[in-house]
């Protein structure tokens, strides 16, 4: 099935990992993340996202502050 908002996602993707193959395609994203027990960079500030930690405890480090 094609993603019908990829070019959309795509545009407002701010996960700054080179080269994702799942830039622009959330289900697929939040998916791998999900799986890999942590969540995808667009649920992070900008400057936390750039770390790569996708960790739950990240996120809640991060949202406590």
């Amino acid at each position: 099935m094609a993603c019908e908002k990829l070019g959309e996602n795509t545009k407002n993707c701010t996960c700054s990992y080179f080269g994702c193959p799942r830039k622009g395609r959330c289900c697929e994203c939040l998916r791998y993340h999900l799986d890999m027990n942590e969540l995808p960079g667009c649920c992070f500030p900008p400057d936390v996202e750039r770390t790569y930690d996708r960790s739950f405890a990240a996120f809640i480090a991060c949202r406590s502050k």
